[in-house]
């Protein structure tokens, strides 16, 4: 069953029947409103809305402020399918994207299971040992290098000899 279309029509309803009301009760309704919004002047030019409906504006500004910062808030938790309100706590594709269960590739639409978390984990693991020795021959690839190019520990081996009758003080001035 379509939620949406029962929701939008209940809402047209809704507009509908306040029209009809509005225009039923028009005399009372308009004096509600001209004196709520500060239309008309009691009091004296602007008195009114500043007393009434202006002094509310502050206060949408903040109702806006607070809803816009939950929304922002409901939409970083909520899981990234689209049209689904669930929360994503379960990060995808390297924590790009935060899915509900239901939409998780791993779970496949069901609640994870004591085993399946299990086998996650193992491949995790198994993910992060391959990453880490692969890292750990990168790194004794390049500290090897120099040593073997220079057929010892570096040029700034402190048993490196000179070869023999090379000058090894400079004369001033030379």
């Amino acid at each position: 069953m379509r939620w949406r279309p029962i929701i939008t029509v209940g809402l047209i309803c809704a507009a509908v029947a306040g029209v009809v009301l509005w225009v039923i009760h028009a005399r009372l309704v308009g004096h509600w409103f001209q004196v709520h919004t500060g239309i008309r002047n009691e009091a004296g030019p602007n008195y009114a809305f500043w007393s009434g409906f202006g002094s509310d504006l502050t206060e949408f500004g903040i109702i806006g402020a607070v809803a816009t910062a939950a929304y922002q808030l409901f939409k970083k938790y909520n899981c990234h399918y689209p049209g689904c309100w669930r929360v994503g706590n379960h990060p995808a594709a390297g924590g790009q994207f935060s899915l509900c269960y239901r939409h998780h590739p791993d779970y496949q639409g069901k609640k994870p299971t004591h085993d399946l978390i299990q086998q996650l984990h193992r491949e995790h693991l198994e993910r992060q040992a391959v990453m880490l020795g692969k890292l750990h021959e990168v790194h004794e690839q390049l500290i090897g290098k120099p040593a073997a190019a220079h057929g010892g520990s570096g040029p700034d081996d402190a048993t490196a000899q000179a070869p023999p009758g090379a000058n090894t003080q400079s004369a001033p001035g030379r």
